[in-house]
């Protein structure tokens, strides 16, 4: 018999996660009681956003990503909500609009100023008014812009059209009524074609989100299902759920068939929920326990075995929930190729865990574990997706905001060494510093307009494949390719 590895040889075995220090958190932070299995924030690069504990309403607070260390307790919050705010989402193609749903039965989005909160904000730029109960889950359309979907405890699932210029909306675009039970998590495919859900009857659903056709729905005893992603470059799904015997369980399905998971698997017997956050540029599952100090990781893969447990990050502190940052935000200088914002409430703190895979130079840039990702680009607009057009995600390179961030790191380091010399006048130093802004600018620019052409290049091939498919549906049948009929 063949001697066979424990393990399978991977680049990422030896990722681990690295605690922000005191001074890099958020502290003092009144995080809500609620008791809902949501993440209670939303990170962008410029803001974060935590559901806070309040009286007489529902808040959330918005800080820079920058204000870290001790908040003040009297900052300034959104608290437009009449009742407890429930979840919160920040829109990918917008950094400065967030949503927001509550108890109130209300949807509403709101404008965040570029300098911030700096007073209480009570009026929303929008008003969602659809569920005749209290909403406890909105999501963003991946690919779209300006579509929001939400579900709340009337059993429905809404897609709403927020472009509409109205103030207040009254009439989703699409009303999904197949659940019988309240919807526990939502989660899209990368194009946006194909919505998951699961549901207090411990069951997958996968619909069209345009029409609310079911497609698919799991029928298996052995798995009840609490929480669901899709592994999107895989076209596959994961769910995170408890057995029968009440131990906490993952599961691989094949989305275009939930009769029978591809793959299922044990963890322990904690009483949290397992909240499933999927990278799709490194193939990493991380599975984070409600309840939990610590976060696992999987790599997932489109052979058997397709779950391969990596290592595990330990903490004592418990997390209530947590946020993540979006690639264009992590530090790819340091090799960081995930961030959680792990909500401590028995702190009041928010903490930033970076995922970092080591390496001997990481000032260099790593190609392979920084590929092409999504950007902050929408690839359709609403009315483009509601006429039945499906694309994927546009790419953003994380390289050129290394190579900006290293020319202004070494630019720095010039002058500071040079204006550190003694004895070179007064007329030196200026013209160093005239042309430390001159290079600057210039190196700028140059870097801008390679990023311009090189997204025109993806254009252009998208536009070339496009063509391409439309010549081979209507190029005419060969006469040797044309069907021969038998004479009789």
């Amino acid at each position: 018999m063949s001697w066979c590895p424990p393990y399978r040889s991977s680049k990422f075995r030896h990722v681990y996660g690295k605690a922000s220090t005191k001074d890099h958190g958020y502290h003092g932070i009144p995080i809500t009681h609620s008791v809902h299995d949501n993440h209670y924030c939303s990170v962008n690069p410029r803001f974060i956003a935590i559901v806070t504990e309040c009286s007489g309403g529902g808040a959330f607070l918005v800080l820079s990503i920058h204000h870290t260390g001790k908040v003040d307790p009297q900052h300034p919050r959104v608290c437009g909500h009449s009742a407890r705010v429930l979840d919160v989402k920040w829109n990918p193609f917008d950094d400065h609009c967030i949503a927001s749903c509550s108890e109130d039965c209300t949807v509403k989005l709101w404008d965040i100023p570029a300098n911030g909160v700096y007073q209480n904000m009570t009026l929303p730029r929008k008003v969602l008014q659809g569920h005749s109960r209290r909403v406890n889950l909105i999501e963003w359309h991946p690919t779209a812009r300006d579509l929001l979907v939400s579900s709340a405890y009337d059993y429905k699932v809404m897609v709403w059209d927020v472009s509409v210029c109205d103030s207040v909306l009254r009439n989703p675009v699409c009303v999904i009524s197949l659940h019988t039970e309240l919807v526990l998590s939502m989660s899209f495919n990368n194009d946006g074609s194909s919505l998951a859900t699961t549901s207090l009857d411990k069951k997958i659903r996968v619909m069209d989100p345009r029409t609310g056709r079911l497609i698919q729905v799991s029928s298996s005893k052995l798995h009840r299902a609490n929480k669901v992603v899709f592994i999107g470059d895989q076209n596959m799904l994961f769910s995170t759920g408890s057995s029968p015997w009440n131990q906490r369980q993952i599961t691989l399905w094949d989305p275009d068939d939930l009769s029978e998971p591809l793959s299922e698997e044990e963890v322990d017997g904690g009483a949290g929920v397992l909240f499933p956050f999927y990278d799709p540029d490194t193939h990493i599952l991380y599975l984070a326990g409600k309840g939990d100090g610590n976060i696992r990781y999987y790599e997932i893969s489109s052979e058997k075995p397709y779950v391969q447990f990596l290592t595990e990050y330990y903490s004592l502190l418990p997390q209530k929930g947590l946020g993540v940052m979006p690639k264009r935000g992590l530090d790819v200088s340091s090799c960081e190729v995930f961030r959680f914002y792990r909500l401590v409430t028995v702190k009041d703190l928010v903490e930033p865990l970076s995922m970092i895979v080591p390496r001997r130079s990481p000032k260099t840039f790593q190609d392979d574990i920084f590929p092409m990702t999504a950007g902050n680009e929408a690839a359709l607009t609403a009315q483009q997706w509601l006429s039945g057009i499906n694309r994927g995600q546009c790419n953003w390179e994380p390289r050129w905001e290394t190579m900006v961030s290293v020319c202004i790191e070494r630019l720095g380091n010039w002058q500071t060494s040079l204006d550190s010399i003694e004895g070179k006048g007064v007329c030196f130093r200026v013209c160093f510093r005239v042309c430390f802004r001159v290079c600057f600018r210039v190196c700028f620019c140059v870097l801008q307009l390679l990023q311009a052409f090189y997204r025109q290049q993806e254009e252009i091939r998208g536009l070339r494949d496009q063509l391409n498919q439309k010549k081979v549906l209507h190029l005419p049948l060969l006469p040797s390719e044309q069907p021969q009929f038998a004479e009789f």
